[in-house]
């Protein structure tokens, strides 16, 4: 199993950075753009004391329409800047989210099998979906505002100096206690994000779990409590919610609380000042109209705050990922594979999953080029196993798997899966159409080269009294194909894709006899010339087989050609009666109850 590394604030501070980085310029056109709509942004609230002083105090009238039309175009030319803003950095941001959903979903095809075999596919959709949506703070509207927030209140600070020292001060207690509850709250509210990160993704998770075997829920009347398992999943991302709304509101309270306090210094104390002489009422009434300007922005970034903390949540949650290390990650530092034989060896070859529970036990075989080995055995005895390890899924704990007589740890994991194919008992279909299915591997071919091999695959037949023929769609999964089509247009891709080494795993079990007939037809052409292991489940497919392979707890008790093997009398040969005896049960005495067929 994989291990996760922690993530140091550092590091999530230095991948914000980089984004920034790669983005600058249209961040730079966006702050630029951002500078002249904050200043144009001065000019409302700048003109209310030539408006009460110099118009309405000293009847300069002459004023009132320069000044009205100045007004004017500074709020025009302000809507415009702050729309272009808005234009750049958002196409940025959703540019970054864009790129960084490649990214992830990039790294997360290249993780090691058993990275998925212990995460819910849920949470990792999650993360390359909703985490990078956060980024948009990062690159977009957000960082503008938080920094051009800060700006308009420094400059506004000045001013409301320039126009009463003594006042202001007595503002910036409030203010600064402000920032202070505001940094307090960020601490408390960022773990609260990453947690609901992580409830929302198992949720989603076990959801996509539900939907998927839908099936297998109304069949055994389980929608109750998959009701019951996503109701209290919901429930325990509402209590997150709750508390990060309650957070959030703590926030907003306090600062209405702060717009309070301020108001009433500006009351007492202007009028004070005017009284005093030492303020004009225009001043005033400036001043107000400055801290208005000061305010609004502080407010506004406490909000912006917690968006920026949320996406730093979901940051921290998209480098666990990017921390992981790739199956692939020393293929640059190997040489490049020469053409592929597909002799295959395992010298003395142990695996286990967990420290101290061997699944395989010093195995070693030899599979030459264009042989079939077959592997039989009991459920769970380590047939799965071994064709993960011949598959690169998995690595020996100790021992070598040889391709062509090299150790294929040094072998480039993408070159030689390039000569890998695939039959499995469930095959899976993606949900377009049938031509599209076959051309998984080779999305190049022609249909022609298409119909030839579903011809070769038995596969022809039925596909061409489908109304759309190649272009019909199959369902989800090939949900609207029976097991049997599946399983043809599964080989007719096998056969496409032309690989040196195939995996034949459980390829004919479950299927009626006319389908498997049609089936091990279609298999037995794409076995000829190509080095080809298969798990058997029914002992009667294969009898060609160059060598069986019968393995118990993780070791080969028995090799051999099928005939040797029964003259042998051995645990393949009570493997294959006992099998035999089960099927001439079924078909000659249907209504007998027999012993169930063993589970190989």
């Amino acid at each position: 199993m994989t291990t996760k590394k922690k993530i140091s604030r550092g590091a999530v501070w230095a991948e914000a950075k980089v984004l920034i980085k790669h983005y600058r310029k249209g961040l730079i056109i966006g702050f630029a753009l951002m500078i002249v709509g904050r200043l144009l942004g001065f000019v409302l609230p700048a003109s209310t004391k030539f408006l009460i002083d110099n118009v309405l105090g000293n009847n300069q009238w002459s004023l009132l329409g320069p000044l009205a039309l100045a007004v004017g175009a500074a709020t025009l030319l302000q809507a415009i800047t702050t729309f272009a803003v808005s234009q750049v950095v958002s196409i940025a941001a959703q540019e970054a989210i864009m790129d960084m959903r490649k990214r992830v979903q990039e790294k997360v095809t290249r993780l090691p099998i058993s990275f998925f075999d212990n995460t819910q596919s849920g949470v990792l959709i999650s993360r390359i979906m909703t985490d990078a949506e956060g980024i948009r703070n990062l690159i977009g509207t957000g960082i503008i505002q938080l920094i051009g927030g800060a700006l308009t209140a420094l400059l506004a600070l000045g001013v409301l100096f320039y126009l009463n020292w003594a006042l202001t001060l007595g503002i910036m207690v409030f203010l600064v206690a402000f920032g202070g509850v505001m940094a307090y709250a960020f601490n408390v509210l960022r773990p609260i994000f990453r947690e609901r990160g992580k409830i929302n993704a198992e949720v989603t998770g076990r959801l996509a779990e539900t939907l998927g075997g839908i099936r297998v829920v109304k069949a055994y009347r389980m929608e109750a409590r998959e009701q019951r398992e996503f109701s209290a999943g919901v429930g325990r991302l509402f209590a997150n919610v709750k508390k990060s709304i309650t957070g959030t509101s703590a926030v907003t309270a306090f600062a209405t609380v702060i717009v309070g306090a301020v108001g009433v210094l500006l009351i007492f104390f202007g009028g004070r000042a005017i009284q005093a002489g030492n303020m004009t009422l225009g001043d005033l009434v400036m001043y107000v109209a400055f801290i208005s300007v000061l305010v609004a922005p502080i407010i506004q970034m406490s909000s912006i705050g917690t968006q920026i903390s949320e996406a730093f949540a979901g940051l921290d949650r998209i480098r666990d990922i990017m921390n992981l290390e790739t199956e692939d990650a020393a293929d640059d530092k190997l040489a490049a594979l020469p053409e592929l034989k597909g002799d295959i060896q395992f010298k003395d070859v142990s695996f286990e999953y967990e420290a101290g529970v061997p699944v395989l036990k010093n195995v070693s075989l030899e599979s030459p080029e264009g042989s079939t080995t077959a592997l039989v055995g009991s459920s769970g005895s380590g047939k799965s196993t071994l064709v993960s390890l011949i598959m690169a899924f998995a690595r020996p704990k100790s021992g070598e798997v040889l391709i062509d007589g090299r150790n294929l740890e040094t072998v480039r994991l993408g070159d030689y899966r390039k000569h890998l194919g695939v039959v499995l008992q469930e095959n899976f279909l993606f949900d377009g159409t049938i031509a599209e299915n076959i051309k998984f591997a080779r999305p190049e071919a022609t249909l022609e080269r298409v119909i030839e091999v579903s011809k070769l695959a038995n596969a022809d037949g039925f596909i061409s009294k489908f109304p759309d023929g190649y272009d019909s769609v199959v369902g989800e999964r090939g949900i609207k194909l029976s097991g049997g089509q599946r399983q043809r247009i599964a080989i007719a891709r096998a056969l496409l894709a032309d690989p040196k080494i195939l995996i034949l795993d459980e390829a004919t079990s479950s299927l009626d006899s006319e389908s498997e007939a049609l089936i091990q037809e279609g298999l037995d052409r794409l076995q000829k010339g190509r080095t080809t292991f298969v798990i058997a489940h029914r002992l009667s497919t294969i009898r060609k087989a160059d060598q069986i392979l019968v393995l118990e707890n993780g070791e080969i008790v028995e090799r051999g050609n099928h005939k040797d093997l029964l003259d042998k009398g051995g645990r393949y040969s009570e493997l294959y009666n006992k099998q035999y005896a089960w099927e001439s049960n079924v078909f000659v005495n249907p209504g007998e109850d027999y012993q169930k067929t063993p589970n190989l």
